[in-house]
Order: structure tokens, then C-alpha cells, then sequence
């Protein structure tokens, strides 16, 4: 099976895709989102240190054990770490499947704002209407949930079903520039704004006064969470990675490009907070709100050019949750492909179907039905869709981050490490044994930490 793999046809592509699962709406609205509660600057830079101190670390270790297996998740651990570590792979599958069952419902909303600020911008937007009460309205509105989820889930499908290079690079390769492109326009939007200079400064200029150790702990589990850690998905990306490329250069470029959006992404959305007088303090309560509800009225009342950004906005939150869900979906594709040889276009279908039942669960539990509505686990948590976010996020994540520095840090032999690492392609700046002290003792410290959070109640979905 190895000798027959695909593969990405060169590093670009694999950069395009990793970088494609990492940026997503936790980019777009989360990293945003918590970056304003927890005023700032000083956020920002722990945020910066995390990803270089923990993020970079693991992400390297996932790619460098899938390039090794030329396997997806499962085998590759059975095949390089050991038999007994088979069940971390399996874990990571287990996530993949329950994420993508109730991210493709979320990124389905960037469906519904596409089409409604083209109709605003092509027939009026009327600065009357309540925003969030119509989000809230299609939210309940079952037949409506439905078709944005299954609409999301086809594309996914059609692009697993194609591939790694005729589907899943070549999406990448086409939706990532694009991506980047509508970033910038935006940008320079954005900075044209009179709020422009104090978004900046309320972004950059740290003010650790302001900054408690509640934010350090945000900072540090987006840090991980951000990077599609935990759940196999660059495991798998990294096992149709070719031995000429390296490891450690990718793995820089995806966690930059990853930062860079997501930075990119505040400052535009405060520097229209910035800009509107009184919106600061009414900013929703929750990146559902910021993203979905503050900020498609905003657009037609104080962005220039706003009727022909905002459609282009949810176009980007459309594709960058698309490069996500196609990752997700490959995960749990790439087992059967390779542990059960199952034909990859018989596996797409097949669990792509599955992972739409659930998704389509996940859509009526947010009013629709009852039941699923009601639904309750964990305290406080209602709905499906909600336990199943809190489930992945607290737990199922960090877990399985953990056991992965555990696995290629201490379980794995540092001479097949630095085989992978270490090469005529390695870039100068990178040290070997700077990077294992901090996968083996940084890296675990601090992902247990987060795991000891959770246990204290702290809730990072």
C-alpha cells in the first residue's frame, strides 16, 4: 500500500493544504474574538511565544511521523512509534469524524451570510433590520440548517472523492491565493478606516496590566487548538509528503501563513469596531455574534466599498472553512484507504454519508428538535452540536496533542527523529536538540496543563 500512495505534487501543494487546514473559522472569528476579551497587545505576544513554544514543536512531529509511516494516522503509529500506540491514531479519527459532523454545520452559515449580503448589495441593506434576529431565525430553522449542511458536505465530499492531487491540492492550490487576495483587499479597506490606528495599537502595543492568567491560558490552548493539532489531520497530510522536502521549512511556513491570517483577520475586524462610534461596547458577547451578526451591518454602514467586500468576506469564510472540513474528512477517509483497503471513492462515500447524518443531527439541535435542542451531557452545555464542541475541544484535543508529544518525544528513538529532520534540505536556523528538550518537556507541560484546566472546569469549545 505504501508504494502506491499519492502524493502532493510538490511542497507548495502540501503547504497550500496544510496551511488550508489550519486557517479556518477559529482564524476568522475565534482567534478575533478572544484577542478583544482579553484586551489586546499582551494577549497577542503570549499568543506568539505559545505557537513558537508549543504549536511549532507539535506540528513538526505529526508531519515527521506520517512522512516516516507513509501511512495515514492509525498505521502511523502502529507502524513507527509501536503496535500499542495504534489507539492514538484511532483517537485521532474518532475526533475527525464528531468535528466535521458539527464544524460543517457552522461553516454552513458562511453559506446563508453570502447569499444574504448579495441580495443586500445588489437590492438595499435597510439599517433598521434586527441582524440578529434574522440569524437567529435561520439558526432554528431546521430545512434551512439542512441545506446549508448538506450543501457544505457535498463540496467536501467531491473534493475528498477526487484525491490528494486532483482534489485535495488542487482546491488548495486554486482557494488558498483567492483566500489571501480577499485577506489584503480587505485589509486595505480596513486601513483606510479612521479606527485604523488604534486597532493596530490595541493589537500590538502589549499591556500586560491588562492581561490576567485566564488570558494565558487562551493564549496558550488556541495556540494548539489553531494549528489542527491533535486529531491526525497532519499526520495524514504529512504521509503523502515526499523525502526530498523538509519537514521542518513546511512546518514554518504553515504556522506563519496560520498567524498571519489570523492577525490580519483582527485588525480588520477592530479596525471597524474602532471606527463606529458606541460599537465597542456592544461587540456580541460571542464570536457567533462578532462574526455572523456585528459585522455584516457594519460593512454597509462604515466600510468603503462595503456592498462588494462583504459578499467577498463570507466568500473567504466560506473557503477557508472549505480547506478545513476537506481535511477533516481525509483523516477518517485515509483510514479506511489504508487500514481496511477500502477504495478511496467507495470510503468518501461511505463516510462522508455517515459524517452527514451526524452533521444533519448537529443542524436540528440548534431549535429545530427538541430533543436534540434539550440535549445534555455536560452541565450547561444544550443541544447536541454544543456537547459534541465541548467534547472535542476539552478533551478528545489536548488528549490526544499530549499523547502525540509523548509518542514521538519519548516513545520513538531520536535517531529515526533526526533522520527525518536532519538533511541536506533542513534549513539553518533549525536545532535538533532545541526542539526535542521542547516536545518532550515544554510541550507536554503545557498541553497537560490545558488538560488540567478542563478538569478544573475551565472550557475552551
Amino acid at each position: 500500500m505504501a508504494g502506491q500512495r499519492d502524493h502532493w505534487t510538490s511542497r507548495r501543494g502540501f503547504v497550500l493544504a496544510a496551511a488550508g487546514s489550519a486557517v479556518g473559522l477559529g482564524n476568522l472569528w475565534k482567534f478575533p474574538y478572544i484577542t478583544w476579551e482579553n484586551e489586546g497587545g499582551a494577549f497577542v505576544l503570549v499568543y506568539l511565544i505559545c505557537i513558537a513554544m508549543v504549536g511549532l514543536p507539535i506540528m513538526i512531529a505529526e508531519i515527521l511521523l506520517g512522512r516516516r509511516a507513509q501511512r495515514s494516522a492509525v498505521g502511523a503509529f502502529k507502524t513507527v512509534v509501536g503496535k500499542n500506540w495504534g489507539f492514538v491514531g484511532g483517537l485521532g479519527v474518532l475526533t475527525g469524524f464528531v468535528l466535521l459532523g458539527y464544524y460543517s454545520v457552522i461553516a454552513g452559515w458562511s453559506l446563508r451570510n453570502f447569499v444574504v449580503c448579495l441580495r443586500w448589495s445588489t437590492q438595499g441593506f435597510d439599517p433598521a433590520a434586527d441582524i440578529g434576529a434574522e440569524f437567529g431565525g435561520f439558526i432554528g430553522h431546521g430545512p434551512f440548517q439542512a441545506i446549508t449542511t448538506i450543501l457544505f458536505m457535498l463540496v467536501t465530499i467531491v473534493v475528498v472523492y477526487r484525491g490528494v492531487g486532483k482534489g485535495i491540492e488542487r482546491i488548495a492550490r486554486t482557494l488558498m491565493p483567492i483566500l489571501l487576495c480577499i485577506l489584503v483587499l480587505l485589509l486595505i479597506s480596513a486601513m483606510r478606516m479612521e479606527g485604523a490606528g488604534e486597532a493596530l495599537s490595541f493589537l500590538f502595543r502589549p499591556n500586560f496590566a491588562e492581561l490576567g492568567w485566564s488570558g494565558v491560558l487562551e493564549a496558550l490552548g488556541h495556540s494548539f487548538f489553531t494549528l489542527s493539532l491533535g486529531m491526525g489531520a497532519m499526520v495524514t497530510f504529512g504521509s503523502y509528503m515526499s523525502r526530498k522536502e523538509s519537514v521542518v521549512s513546511a512546518s514554518m511556513i504553515v504556522v506563519v501563513l496560520d498567524t498571519l491570517i489570523a492577525l490580519v483577520a483582527s485588525a480588520i475586524m477592530f479596525s471597524v469596531i474602532f471606527s463606529t462610534p458606541g460599537l465597542a461596547e456592544s461587540v456580541g458577547k460571542s464570536p457567533v455574534g462578532m462574526l455572523f451578526v456585528t459585522l455584516p451591518a457594519q460593512f454597509y454602514s462604515n466600510i468603503p466599498l462595503g456592498t462588494i467586500l462583504a459578499p467577498m468576506f463570507y466568500m473567504l469564510v466560506g473557503f477557508a472553512a472549505l480547506t478545513s472540513t476537506v481535511s477533516l474528512l481525509e483523516v477518517v477517509v485515509s483510514y479506511f484507504v489504508d487500514e481496511k483497503q477500502v477504495p478511496r471513492q467507495k470510503a468518501t462515500i461511505g463516510v462522508g454519508a455517515a459524517i452527514l447524518g451526524l452533521a444533519l443531527a448537529c443542524a436540528m439541535s440548534l431549535g429545530a428538535v427538541n430533543s436534540l435542542s434539550t440535549f445534555e451531557v455536560f452541565p450547561g452545555k444544550q443541544g447536541l452540536l454544543s456537547n459534541l464542541d465541548h467534547l472535542v475541544s476539552n478533551w478528545f484535543l489536548p488528549v490526544g496533542g499530549l499523547l502525540i508529544t509523548l509518542a514521538v518525544g519519548w516513545a520513538m528513538t531520536r535517531e529515526a527523529t533526526r533522520e527525518e529532520l536532519v538533511n541536506e534540505h533542513t534549513p539553518g536556523w533549525f536545532r535538533y536538540g532545541a526542539w526535542h528538550f521542547f516536545l518532550r518537556f515544554i510541550a507536554p507541560i503545557a498541553v497537560g496543563g490545558i488538560i488540567l484546566a478542563v478538569i478544573l472546569g475551565r472550557d475552551f469549545s
